[in-house]
C-alpha cells in the first residue's frame, strides 16, 4: 500500500531522541493528557499494531520492505540503500524536533522492526492544513492494517497536532490507495493533472481531504452505535510515560 509521497533525505549527522510517550486504548478513561510531540512522538497502540518513532534499527527492515519495485512504483524517489534509510530516520527526528514533520513507523504485533511509515507535514504554518502520506510493505497489503494505522494517525493529527484539514494525494492510477482512502471516509476533491514526475513522465494525482469536524462527528456516531449494540467502544487516552 503506497500513496504518492516523498521520502526526504538528510545527511546531517545529529543524535536522535528515540523515546516517546505511551498512548493506551481504554474504554474507561476517555480523557486526554496533552502530549508535546515535538520532544518525542508518542506510541499509538491498537489491538494489532503500534505506531512509534522510527529508530536506527528500523533501517534494514524498511529497506527490505519499502525499497521494492511494487512499493516504489507510486513513490517519489527516496532512500535506496540501508544507509539512505539511516539518514532518512535521522532526518525525521531532526525535523520533528523543529515542529515541521511527524513520521511514525508501523510495527505489527509480534514484530520488532517497522514495516512501513505514516508521515504528516504542514501545508500551511501551524498545521491547520496538513498533508499525510504512507508506505506499507507489500506483505501487509489487504490485511486491514492500513485502516487501523490510518485511524490512529488521523486521530493524533487532529487531537494533538491541531490539524483541521488533512489532505492526501494518491496517484490516479493507484486503485488500492484511492480505494483505501475512500473507505476511510476521505472526500475526493478532484484530479491534479500531471503534477507529479516519476521517471520521465508526469502523472495525475487524486486529491483527497478529511475535515476535523466531520471526522470527529463520524467517530462519535460509531462509538454510539457500538455502545448501543452492547460492544464497549474503545476510546484512546494519552498516558504520559516514556517508552
Amino acid at each position: 500500500m503506497t500513496m504518492a509521497t516523498s521520502f526526504a533525505r538528510q545527511t546531517t549527522e545529529t543524535s536522535a531522541n528515540e523515546k516517546g510517550n505511551l498512548v493506551m486504548l481504554s474504554s474507561e478513561q476517555p480523557t486526554r493528557t496533552p502530549v508535546d510531540w515535538q520532544t518525542g512522538l508518542p506510541a499509538l497502540l491498537s489491538l494489532r499494531v503500534s505506531l512509534r518513532e522510527l529508530m536506527p534499527s528500523d533501517a534494514q527492515s524498511l529497506h527490505d520492505l519499502i525499497a521494492t519495485p511494487d512499493v516504489q512504483r507510486y513513490l517519489a524517489p527516496g532512500p535506496k540503500s540501508v544507509r539512505d534509510f539511516e539518514q532518512f530516520i535521522r532526518w525525521t527526528h531532526e525535523t520533528r524536533e523543529s515542529g515541521q514533520y511527524a513520521c511514525f513507523g508501523v510495527v505489527p504485533k509480534g514484530c520488532e522492526a517497522a514495516v512501513g511509515v505514516f508521515q504528516v507535514w504542514p501545508v500551511e504554518p501551524g498545521f491547520a492544513t496538513a498533508e499525510w502520506g504512507f508506505a506499507l510493505g507489500a506483505p501487509f497489503w489487504g490485511t486491514g492494517m492500513f485502516q487501523e494505522c490510518a485511524q490512529l494517525v488521523i486521530d493524533f493529527a487532529i487531537e494533538t497536532m491541531g490539524v483541521r484539514r488533512l489532505e492526501a494525494r494518491a496517484a490516479a492510477d493507484n486503485p488500492r490507495a484511492n480505494g483505501a482512502l475512500r473507505k476511510l471516509g476521505a472526500v475526493h476533491e478532484g484530479t491534479l493533472r500531471r503534477c507529479h514526475k516519476v521517471g520521465n513522465e508526469y502523472r495525475d494525482h487524486a486529491m483527497w481531504s478529511i475535515l476535523a469536524d466531520e471526522w470527529v462527528a463520524g467517530s462519535e456516531r460509531e462509538a454510539e452505535t457500538a455502545t448501543f449494540e452492547g460492544v464497549p467502544a474503545l476510546q484512546p487516552s494519552l498516558v504520559a510515560s516514556a517508552v
